[in-house]
C-alpha cells in the first residue's frame, strides 16, 4: 500500500502550448476546468494531438502531477530536470503517485480535489527536449510489462489554491482498484 500523505514541492503552468511550465508561486485549480490559465485547461481535451483526434472528448488531462523522486532517479541518469520543465502542474514529494488507483481522489491545500484518472503516456516531445529522455521515463517491471513513469493525470473535483508546501491527502476509491492505464 502506497503512503497515503505527501507534499507540493512546486507548481507551474503555462498559458501557451509550449513543453515546459513556468514555475509559480501558486495555482488555482477549478472544478471541472483544471489549473486557471493554463493552456490545457478546460471541460474538453486540449493537448492538440488529442484535439486532432476528437476535440468533443472529455478533458481527462486537466491537471498533470509528477514525483519529484523521478527527478532524482533521471539526474543519476545524466538529465537535469527541473520542476515544470518537462510539463507538469504539480511537482511532489513523499507520495508514490505510480502506485495509486485510477478513481483516487487528492485532497490539496485547503480545499482543491482532484480525481486521478490515468497516466501520462510518455511522447516524443520529451526526446525533442533532451534525447533519451523518453527511454529514462520508462522501465519494466517483474512480469515485463510497461510501466510509464513521467506522471499523472488528473480531472479537478473542487476549486482551490495549490503552493509549495501544501499537504496532499489520499482517499482511495472502493475496491477493487483498477491500476493507472496511460489517458
Amino acid at each position: 500500500m502506497p503512503a497515503l500523505t505527501g507534499t507540493i514541492v512546486a507548481v507551474s503552468l503555462s498559458p501557451t502550448h509550449r513543453f515546459s511550465k513556468s514555475p509559480q508561486l501558486e495555482i488555482r485549480l477549478r472544478a471541472g476546468f483544471g489549473v486557471e490559465g493554463d493552456a490545457h485547461a478546460g471541460e474538453k481535451v486540449k493537448h492538440r494531438s488529442r484535439v486532432r483526434v476528437n476535440p468533443d472528448q472529455p478533458n481527462l488531462r486537466q491537471v498533470h502531477l509528477i514525483h519529484t523522486e523521478l527527478f532524482e532517479e533521471l539526474a543519476a541518469k545524466g538529465f537535469d530536470i527541473a520542476p515544470g520543465t518537462i510539463g507538469e502542474n504539480i511537482a511532489t514529494r513523499g507520495l508514490d503517485l505510480l502506485a495509486l488507483p485510477q478513481g483516487t481522489r487528492l485532497a490539496i491545500g485547503p480545499s482543491a480535489l482532484v480525481e486521478i484518472t490515468g497516466l501520462r503516456n510518455p511522447c516524443a516531445q520529451l526526446d525533442n527536449y533532451k534525447p533519451g529522455l523518453t527511454q529514462a521515463v520508462l522501465d519494466r517491471d517483474a512480469a515485463g510489462e510497461l510501466v510509464r513513469k513521467a506522471g499523472i493525470m488528473g480531472i479537478v473535483l473542487a476549486d482551490g489554491p495549490v503552493q509549495p508546501g501544501d499537504a496532499i491527502r489520499v482517499t482511495l476509491p472502493p475496491e477493487p482498484h483498477r491500476p493507472l492505464a496511460p489517458v
